[in-house]
C-alpha cells in the first residue's frame, strides 16, 4: 500500500508541475515545467492516503462505499487515484494507461483547455465539487439518506470544519436511521487535521476540548496521528475495522432486532503534516507542516532556476521506476493492492447513481422573470417569485425531494407556491400534506426542515 500511495503522490506532483517528461527518463529541464503552476499541494498527500486505504478496504465490504472529498482544491488526489484504479481512462480513453497518457494527464491539469484544479463533476466518482468549502458533509448525508446500502466516507479538512454550513451539517446525524430500508443509511466522517492551516493554527487544531466536540458532533471518536509512513500504512486495517464493524452491527441490530437506539456514528480524526512527503525546506524556510505548503510549495520558473533540481529530487523520492514499467503502466502487483472492478470508488457513482438520475422537466424560466424596465421601477421579492416558479416545476417531476431551513423567507416561498397550485398535494406524510396545502405558515416552523417529497 505504501507503493500505491507513492504512485498517487507522484501523479499528483506531476499534475501540478509537469508539461513533459512524465517519467523523468531524462534530466528535468525548465522547459518540462508548466509556464504557470497552479494548484494546491498541502491537502493532497493526506487525501491520497485516505483514498488509497479506503479503496483497499472496500474490497472486503459487503456494502457499497463512496467518498465525498471536501478539502478545497484537492483535485490532484482524486484524479490521480481514479487514474491508478483505471476508472479515469475508462471514461476518458485518450488519457491512456501508458507514458503518453501520463503526459496528457499531467498537461491537462489546471491548464487552458484542460481540467480544473478542484474535484470537478468530470472526476470519476465525484459527488461533491471541491473548492467551495462547507458542503461536503451535507452532500454525504444526502447520498446516505437516499441509498440504504451506501456507506459514505466524507473527508473534511480542518479549515472546512470551521465554516458555518459544515458546523450545521453535523446535526444531520440525528436523521440517520439504520432501520429505514428505503432512504437512510450509515455515514462515517473522516476529518483530517493538518499541523498548519494556510496562515496560522486554526480553532479545530487548537481546541483544548477537541475530543468532546468531535464526540458531540459525530458520536464515536477514533484518533489517528501520523508518526511514520510505514506505521500508518500498517495500522490502517485494524483501525478501519472498528468503524466498519460498527456500521454492520448498527444496521443488523436495527433491521433484525428492531433496535431503535440511535447509534453513535464514528469519526476518524487523522492528524497529518500539511504538505506531507513534499519539500521539507525551501530557500532555508520550513515548508512541510507549515502554511508554505498550502498551494505550490516550490516556485519553479526562470527566476528560480535552482528549484528545477529540487523539484526533480522531490519527484524522484517517490521512486517512479519501482511503480511504473518502461511504458508508463502501473506495475500489476502494485495495482492489485487497491480495489478491483466495480468496488473501486471511481466506479461507484456511475454504478450507483445513473439508474437514479432523471432529467428535470423544466418550464421556460423566462416566462416567470420579473420585468424591470428601469432600476427601482418594480417592487419584487425573490422567494415569492420562486414559489410561483416551483408550483409549475414540481408537478412535472416524477420524483423530487426538498430540504430547507425554517426561515420566514422560505415559508413565504412555499406559501406563494401553495396559493398558486390548482391541485392539492397528496404525497408525503399527512402532516406534510396539511402543511403544504395550507395557505397559512405552519404552526411549527421546524416542519419546514423536514424532507417533503412532492
Amino acid at each position: 500500500m505504501d507503493a500505491y500511495w507513492r504512485a498517487a503522490n507522484y501523479l499528483s506532483v506531476g499534475q501540478l508541475y509537469l508539461y513533459d517528461n512524465p517519467l523523468l527518463k531524462e534530466p528535468l529541464k525548465l522547459s518540462h515545467v508548466k509556464p504557470l503552476v497552479v494548484g494546491h499541494w498541502g491537502t493532497t498527500p493526506g487525501q491520497n492516503f485516505i483514498y488509497v486505504h479506503l479503496n483497499r478496504s472496500s474490497r472486503n465490504m459487503t456494502w457499497i462505499c463512496s467518498t465525498s472529498a471536501g478539502p478545497g482544491h484537492g483535485g490532484p488526489a482524486l484524479v490521480a487515484n481514479t487514474y491508478l484504479e483505471g476508472s479515469y481512462s475508462e471514461i476518458y480513453p485518450d488519457i491512456s494507461q501508458d507514458e503518453a497518457g501520463l503526459k496528457k494527464l499531467f498537461t491537462q491539469f489546471s491548464f487552458p483547455g484542460g481540467i480544473s484544479s478542484h474535484v470537478a463533476p468530470t472526476t470519476p466518482g465525484s459527488i461533491h465539487e471541491g473548492g467551495e468549502l462547507g458542503y461536503s458533509l451535507s452532500h454525504a448525508f444526502g447520498a446516505a439518506f437516499d441509498n440504504p446500502d451506501l456507506v459514505v466516507a466524507c473527508i473534511i479538512g480542518d479549515g472546512e470544519a470551521e465554516t458555518g454550513p459544515l458546523a450545521t451539517a453535523w446535526h444531520s446525524n440525528k436523521f440517520l436511521n439504520p432501520n429505514h430500508r428505503r432512504s437512510r443509511a450509515a455515514d462515517p466522517a473522516s476529518q483530517r487535521l493538518q499541523d498548519q492551516q494556510p496562515d496560522r493554527p486554526g480553532p479545530q487544531s487548537s481546541m483544548r476540548n477537541w475530543n468532546s466536540f468531535c464526540e458531540a458532533a459525530a458520536g464515536r471518536l477514533i484518533l489517528w496521528k501520523v508518526t511514520s509512513r510505514k506505521r500508518c500504512t500498517s495500522s490502517w486495517p485494524a483501525l478501519w475495522r472498528r468503524p466498519s464493524s460498527a456500521f454492520g452491527k448498527s444496521k443488523n441490530d436495527a433491521r433484525s432486532k428492531n433496535d431503535t437506539t440511535r447509534p453513535r456514528w464514528p469519526m476518524i480524526v487523522l492528524r497529518s503534516p500539511k504538505g506531507w512527503t513534499g519539500p521539507k525546506v525551501v530557500d532555508g524556510l520550513q515548508v512541510e507542516g507549515t502554511f508554505r505548503s498550502h498551494q505550490v510549495p516550490l516556485l519553479v520558473d526562470s527566476e528560480h532556476p535552482d528549484h528545477v533540481q529540487q523539484l526533480e529530487s522531490w519527484m524522484k523520492s517517490y521512486k517512479a521506476e519501482e511503480l511504473f514499467d518502461g511504458d508508463g503502466r502501473l506495475i500489476p502487483e502494485i495495482g492489485r493492492a487497491g480495489a478491483q472492478g466495480q468496488s473501486t470508488d471511481g466506479r461507484q457513482s456511475p454504478h450507483q447513481w445513473r439508474p437514479l438520475l432523471h432529467d428535470l422537466r423544466m418550464p421556460d424560466f423566462r416566462v416567470h422573470a420579473v420585468k424591470v424596465p428601469s432600476p427601482g421601477a418594480v417592487d419584487g421579492q425573490d422567494t415569492l417569485v420562486l414559489g410561483k416558479f416551483l408550483c409549475v416545476t414540481w408537478p412535472r417531476q416524477t420524483r423530487i425531494s426538498t430540504i430547507s431551513a425554517s426561515s420566514v423567507q422560505m415559508r413565504r416561498s412555499r406559501i406563494s407556491w401553495v396559493r398558486s397550485l390548482k391541485q392539492p398535494i397528496v404525497s408525503g406524510t399527512p402532516e406534510q400534506q396539511r402543511m403544504m396545502n395550507s395557505s397559512r405558515p405552519p404552526e411549527r416552523a421546524g416542519l419546514d426542515a423536514q424532507r417533503a417529497p412532492v
